[in-house]
Formats: C-alpha cells, structure tokens, sequence
C-alpha cells in the first residue's frame, strides 16, 4: 500500500510531459521555431506529442517524415489524442528538448495514406499498414 502511494506522489510530481505509455499534461522545452522542412528530424523517430491547449494531453508517439513532412498515426485505435486533435487541431512536439507550435490535419486522401502507409510498414515489422485498414487516423502536422 505504501508502495503504491509513493509510486502516484512520484508520477504526480513529475509534471508536464508522458512518462513513457502514459499520457502526461503540459510539455515543457525551449520554443523554437517551425523547420520548413522535417527531414533534419530523421526519417523516423519518437516525439511527445501534446493535443488540447485547453487542458495539455501529451503522449510519446512515433513520427515518420516524408519529404519533409512529420506524420503521426494511430491505426485504427481512435485514441484520446485523436479526439483532442479532431476538436482542436493545434498542437505542440516536442523533439529533442525543443517545443514547436503545429497544426495536425487528419488524412483522407486513399492515395496519401497509401504512400505513407508503404513508408511506416518499412520501419517496423510491428507497423500495420493504414491503406488496408477500414478507418485510419493518420495526420501530417504542418505550421500553424
């Protein structure tokens, strides 16, 4: 028992950001400005990820750029942060120490979420390919 509280007055004083699987609040970094192009970023890695400026939900989320351009997907599973992104699409990430100010914009063209899919099913056996998927979040986020 004791154990157990001490485990939740750790998590609860770690502020800001996702420990890991789970979702934290406000991110915390250095503001920086948007890139014109991602490509700098690698062409793929992990970020956090933080939706609604109203009450900060952040996660740790994989990214994939491609030409330029970071997208984030969340399969078929729509997730919490999908529902923030859906009712408010500005976003922040936070890389590398840094936060950028972003906007996510859902993808829905079949030949879009094709190219990305070919693109994600090549950095991991684990990655499900959206284009055979029958709904799929799957977002690029641009400047706001």
């Amino acid at each position: 028992m004791a154990a157990a509280a001490l485990s939740l007055t750790m998590l609860s004083g770690c502020g800001g950001g996702p420990l890991g699987v789970l979702p934290g609040g406000k991110l915390s970094g250095d503001p920086a400005a948007v890139p014109g192009n991602w490509d700098a970023a690698g062409e793929y890695g992990f970020m956090q990820l933080e939706t609604d400026p109203s009450a900060p939900y952040s996660v740790n989320i994989a990214y994939t750029v491609i030409d330029g351009v970071v997208y984030v997907n969340a399969g078929d599973t729509e997730t919490q942060w999908v529902k923030n992104m859906d009712s408010d699409p500005r976003v922040l990430i936070g890389l590398d120490g840094a936060i950028y100010p972003l906007r996510a914009e859902r993808v829905t063209a079949s030949a879009e979420i094709a190219r990305f899919g070919k693109v994600w099913t090549s950095q991991s056996s684990f990655h499900r390919d959206p284009a055979g998927l029958d709904q799929a979040w799957v977002y690029r986020l641009v400047p706001r």
